[in-house]
């Protein structure tokens, strides 16, 4: 018989909520795992009833979804949590928002509805707005004609089994050049493929088929994730429990 930790098991997760926040700032360079203790040290400041794993090594029930790279600014990161003890989503929120460093901001709270799937099925791509300093409109522009012309455009990137060939056009539904801010604006919409085609990656490709090289670092921020549909739309991965929340108000008890 296997051998079991002694005391009673934890209490039960009794609801689940969803977390969109934004990384932005000197943060952005914070590494998943480092953000990950950040969020997690807040829950606890913030006196979240967190729901724990049974087991010698009890864990806090929380997952997180498609995490932005090192070094990228985000508005539109997610996670789940399980609870304990039924909380107000939005007392919830302002009291982890205030738990947290200023370049980490909690934007939305919303309980996980019964009967919706779950939020990993409803985010299969990202949308990105890349700064480019010391590029104009002109610049970059052809060079994004080129890249969406091409039926592949291939380039090396570091996994963790080393470098490997990937197709950095395959992942990439649009892209677009504005300018903005003093500077040229990739706009691009990507799919979440395995590897992550990234938008290091995709000026990997502006640089192989048109030799566009940006002479300062770009500066990236993710805008949205989301499932894309059938007409381009990027949709929001909380709006079916959005909507059942407004269609049921529950009764919670405050954080």
């Amino acid at each position: 018989m296997a051998r079991q930790p002694d005391g009673p098991p934890p209490p039960p997760t009794v609801q689940k909520l969803r977390i969109r926040y934004a990384k932005r700032g000197r943060l952005r360079f914070a590494s998943h795992r480092d953000l990950a203790r950040t969020l997690e040290r807040a829950l606890r400041r913030a006196n979240v009833p967190m729901a724990f794993s049974a087991g010698f090594s009890p864990h806090p029930k929380i997952s997180y979804l498609g995490a932005a790279p090192t070094g990228a600014a985000s508005e539109a990161e997610y996670l789940e949590i399980g609870v304990a003890i039924r909380c107000d989503p939005d007392a919830l929120r302002e009291a982890l928002d205030a738990a947290l460093p200023d370049d980490v901001a909690v934007l939305e709270v919303v309980e996980a509805a019964e009967g919706t799937g779950s939020l990993a099925d409803r985010i299969d791509t990202s949308v990105w707005r890349v700064e480019l300093p010391g590029l104009t409109l002109a610049e970059l522009a052809p060079a994004v004609e080129k890249f969406l012309a091409s039926e592949v455009v291939t380039v090396a990137k570091r996994t963790k089994n080393g470098l490997r060939d990937v197709d950095a056009r395959a992942a990439v539904t649009s892209a677009s050049a504005g300018e903005g801010a003093g500077c040229a604006i990739l706009h691009v919409v990507v799919r979440q493929v395995t590897p992550a085609v990234r938008p290091d990656d995709v000026l990997a490709g502006l640089a192989a088929v048109a030799d566009l090289r940006p002479p300062l670092p770009p500066r990236a921020v993710r805008e949205a994730q989301g499932r894309l549909d059938d007409t381009g739309t990027v949709a929001d991965p909380l709006g079916p429990d959005r909507v059942a929340r407004t269609r049921c108000q529950g009764a919670h008890a405050p954080i």
